[in-house]
């Protein structure tokens, strides 16, 4: 690590500013705090305000050194930078009013930004939560990387560039961010802007010492710029230098710049845990007074007349759009046959597959059949990666990419650090930046780490107004195996079933996970492809080889025996425990194999003929999927039913470890069966 701030033969600063567009932004930036400040927020326009005083110079100042093939990720105090970018003010103070357009249509916080800008740099669409702006930011780095590298385009020396508050230093995704960027080299800069708060909180809870440049000297792999970021003099230097020092290909950078927070956190933030005293100082910091003296021949008057004008005719553009279409708002939850402007776009075309299976050959098991799909799409497709813990040399934990990456490299396939928030957010990044990232988390109870980044990826296309989307397939195993416990064995689909802009596949046999996982990899949504341990290698789940254009569509489940005795609906290793407690009865019974979304005409037209139904899954019984088919069963097909809808589940508690334990508590073809007897005789 070195300290180039404190390097006396430090070079110039990497590009020539034009400091009268930097006055321009920085007046049009505290125009726009003030305007909602004064008239929007009391006048219950603008309902979620956040002012950028003191950080709106080095934002600027950040933003006009970005250009094409750059990508900034920022937070929700990062108007400047991306007025800096080229985003029309009408646009900023619409999309805080909530009005049609703008970011998102009015389905987000107007500071929430996001920004597809052709032939400049984009601002990835940022998150609610603070922290989970990084590793998006890394995984667009690597794109850069493995674009160059493996895709032999050229380098132009595109970077990415993330932006958060002192407190954003002491999350998960700040770490695991900075690991991946250091210990991969990539082309990342973290602009860390520190006003001593986190909300009231102040930097000595966050950071140790209260200056994360300081406690960072003992990475390596990364250079460090440290200094006033209200200066403008310092403050153009060392952000030249830094993003110079990226473009080089020397590495990642860090630049904390401290400038101070002249407002509230937010418009409702009275700042009453600061002292008058602390409020004067930090007003004696304000970097508008220093920017006007260090341009001391600038008109400024006429920029201020000129800035005037244009946010004012900002707000009449601004508040003359209508709010969106109520009725549209359930609309880009999902792909709809128009492409998003920025994501995805990285699979194979469908338009050569069948899903008619040609079933081949010896039967395989699961482990072999997913192992093969991924080998064959990998071979076809150069934008796809495969990654995750394990998931190199070792092959993964269940053995499933065995041998992936001797044949494709470890550019392909590779292995990363042990952080699911680092797995998750960087496949967004990839996706963003066009390739078809595929990471696997070893275990379903390790996706919870990852949860954030889960959620915030499936909503990105429905909050964007599908101007972003980052499809990726997600493979989680799960379930129990041999035994069970609390970390390895549970299941819990319904929590992503839960989760808006997620397709969820739970096949149960070889043959629908060749259709499903092609499916997937070739589709336009995020998919979480949940793979049953105690199927990978089950000898029922075996099937001959489907073909090599076999697909499966999404909501299309399978009547593995049919009968008028009774409808059994399951997925997952309940099917095959399902088929043996149903012999002797005529029964028909359904293997959903994709839960989002799920084949609702098959189980009601199944019910209204047989007028039973039984429901059985391995997830708990409070909130399961079971609650879900039971209650549209419930609401569309109650006067076809001669007895109640049931549920055979899991009781509510974990997974036990103990063989007997684990066999009494999942739903035995004994329990099954008792209960296909209960209605059939009802």
């Amino acid at each position: 690590m070195t300290l180039v701030a404190e390097r006396p033969d430090a070079p110039a600063a990497a590009a020539e500013l034009d400091w009268s567009e930097v006055a321009r932004l920085v007046l049009t930036s505290r125009a726009l705090d003030a305007l909602e400040e004064q008239v929007l927020v009391p006048e219950k326009k603008v309902l979620y305000q956040f002012s950028a005083r003191g950080h709106d110079l080095a934002q600027v100042i950040l933003g006009l050194h970005l250009r094409d093939g750059d990508a900034a990720c920022g937070y929700y105090r990062s108007r400047p930078m991306l007025l800096a970018l080229g985003v029309d003010i009408a646009d900023a103070l619409g999309s805080g009013m909530g009005r049609a357009g703008g970011y998102s249509d009015g389905r987000d916080i107007g500071v929430v930004f996001n920004y597809p800008n052709p032939g400049g740099a984009h601002a990835l669409p940022m998150c609610g939560g603070v922290g989970a702006q990084y590793t998006p930011a890394a995984g667009w780095a690597q794109a850069i990387a493995y674009k160059a590298r493996v895709l032999g385009e050229d380098d132009t020396g595109a970077i990415a560039v993330v932006l958060g508050g002192d407190a954003s230093c002491a999350t998960g995704g700040f770490w695991s961010a900075l690991t991946i960027a250091t210990t991969q080299r990539l082309p990342m800069l973290f602009f860390i802007e520190d006003n001593g708060y986190g909300i009231s909180v102040t930097s000595d809870y966050q950071t140790p010492g209260q200056d994360i440049a300081a406690n960072l000297t003992s990475f390596k792999n990364l250079v460090i710029w440290n200094g006033d970021g209200t200066e403008p003099a310092e403050a153009a230097r060392m952000i030249g230098e830094a993003i110079g020092h990226v473009r080089g290909r020397k590495g990642p950078a860090l630049i904390r710049l401290t400038v101070p927070r002249l407002e509230g956190h937010s418009a409702q933030d009275t700042q009453a845990y600061k002292s008058p005293q602390q409020i004067e100082e930090e007003w004696g910091r304000d970097p508008l007074p220093k920017l006007k003296r260090f341009l001391g021949d600038l008109d400024w008057g006429r920029v201020e007349a000129s800035v005037e004008a244009d946010v004012a005719a900002a707000r009449r553009e601004a508040e003359a759009r209508p709010v969106s279409r109520p009725e549209d708002v359930t609309t880009h939850v999902f792909f709809e046959g128009k492409h998003a402007q920025v994501g995805g776009r990285a699979g194979l075309s469908l338009d050569r597959s069948s899903d008619v299976p040609a079933p081949e050959g010896q039967r395989i098991n699961m482990v072999t059949a997913i192992r093969r799909v991924l080998d064959q799409e990998l071979a076809a497709n150069p934008k796809m990666l495969v990654f995750g813990e394990d998931v190199g040399p070792k092959g993964g934990v269940h053995a499933v990419t065995l041998g992936l990456q001797d044949k494709f490299g470890k550019d392909r396939v590779f292995d990363t650090s042990l952080n699911e928030e680092g797995i998750v957010g960087r496949a967004v990044g990839m996706a963003l930046a066009g390739l078809l990232p595929v990471p696997e988390i070893q275990f379903r109870k390790y996706a919870e780490p990852a949860r954030e980044q889960i959620a915030d990826c499936g909503t990105m296309r429905w909050r964007t107004a599908n101007r972003f989307a980052a499809p990726m397939v997600l493979r989680i195993p799960g379930g129990f195996f041999k035994c069970g416990d609390p970390w390895h064995s549970q299941t819990n689909e319904v929590e992503f079933v839960h989760s808006p802009g997620w397709r969820v596949a739970v096949p149960s046999n070889a043959e629908d996970a060749v259709g499903l996982l092609r499916a997937s990899l070739r589709g336009h949504d995020p998919v979480i492809f949940f793979e049953h341990r105690a199927m990978l290698d089950d000898a029922w789940a075996r099937r001959q080889w489907p073909g090599d254009d076999y697909v499966l569509p999404f909501g299309r489940a399978k009547k593995t025996r049919e009968g008028d005795a009774i409808t059994i609906v399951s997925w997952g290793a309940m099917v095959p425990r399902c088929e043996a407690a149903a012999e002797g009865v005529g029964a028909d019974v359904i293997d959903l194999r994709t839960l989002m979304p799920w084949d609702r005409d098959m189980v009601l037209d199944s019910v209204r003929r047989t007028r039973r139904c039984l429901i059985v899954h391995e997830d708990l019984r409070t909130g399961g999927f079971g609650a879900e088919i039971a209650a549209v069963v419930a609401d569309e097909a109650f006067l076809d039913l001669d007895a109640p809808v049931a549920r055979v589940t899991m009781p509510d508690i974990p997974s036990p470890h103990h063989p007997s334990l684990l066999e009494w508590a999942v739903p035995s073809v004994a329990k099954i069966r008792a209960e296909i007897d209960r209605l059939v005789g009802f």
